[in-house]
């Protein structure tokens, strides 16, 4: 196995240009139906969720695990889980003048009580330390960023109306994390994460998880741009995970839930934590 130093410099040597190659060779264009911003249902196995793929804390260990989508016989949906980092959260603060709980809430992956949210029916919160933050969802697992608007709606400017034929939009749309940006795509190096869901075509070091925009046409430019973001998630989910791995220190709280991020350890809230 590599060092995350070793897969950090590989992924700051990855050529762009073989990047964009790939994936015109594969093919994208967003259809927008808010598959990869909405929970998972608890009968779907291909996994269309835009979550990250394995535990924060693995990636600290340079050991990269899939997350499986919801099984049959869960009794929900399985929540959305986005991997957002530190100042992802604060970019999309000062996008929308939210609160840090507003943005982010802990990754729910090694908490007991649940996906990281209170449970209001019993009045019990989640406890315990887990890795990274994920986007914050609605009652329904959705994001919490995610619409369906009116037919005369065009939240991204383009005079394309939402909403009418079921597509969707992202309200923080040039504001989103790289893990939105660049699914439903992932690069096939130790220590990065991938989308929820087994690839589905993969050419060279780039690899396209299930999504119904696959196999589309998509221009040269539109594929460097994601070439661009696509390289830039890499490096910065290795520079997060040594962060991570450089700057935890077991907290074992009493009570709440502690979060370990490249910038230490933090309340659910992004307060430090303190002990």
């Amino acid at each position: 196995m590599q060092s995350l130093e070793s897969e950090l410099e590989r992924a700051r040597d990855l050529d762009t240009d073989d990047l964009a190659d790939a994936i015109e060779t594969i093919g994208f264009e967003c259809t927008r139906c808010g598959a990869c911003c909405k929970s998972a249902e608890p009968d779907s196995a291909d996994g269309r969720v835009a979550s990250d793929a394995e535990r924060p804390s693995d990636r600290a260990s340079g050991d990269s695990r899939e997350q499986t989508a919801a099984s049959p016989d869960a009794e929900a949906d399985e929540p959305h889980t986005a991997t957002v980092f530190p100042d992802e959260v604060r970019a999309l603060q000062d996008a929308t003048d939210y609160d840090w709980r507003d943005v982010a809430r802990p990754m729910p992956y090694g908490l007991d009580g649940g996906d990281g949210a209170a449970d209001e029916s019993s009045g019990t919160e989640p406890t315990g330390e887990t890795f990274e933050w994920a986007l914050q969802t609605d009652a329904c697992g959705d994001c919490v960023f995610y619409e369906e608007g009116e037919a005369t709606e065009s939240p991204h400017g383009d005079g394309e109306a939402v909403g009418a034929d079921g597509t969707g939009a992202c309200t923080v749309h040039d504001d989103r994390p790289l893990i939105c940006r660049t699914y439903p795509f992932s690069v096939a190096l130790g220590g990065t994460s991938q989308p929820m869901g087994e690839a589905v075509d993969e050419e060279g070091v780039v690899r396209a998880h299930e999504c119904e925009g696959l196999g589309r046409d998509i221009s040269r430019e539109d594929a460097e741009d994601l070439a661009a973001a696509l390289k830039e998630r890499a490096v910065r989910e290795l520079e997060e995970a040594i962060g991570v791995r450089d700057e935890y220190e077991p907290a074992h709280p009493d009570e709440g839930v502690v979060v370990h991020d490249s910038e230490g350890a933090k309340r659910p809230d992004g307060s430090v934590y303190d002990g």
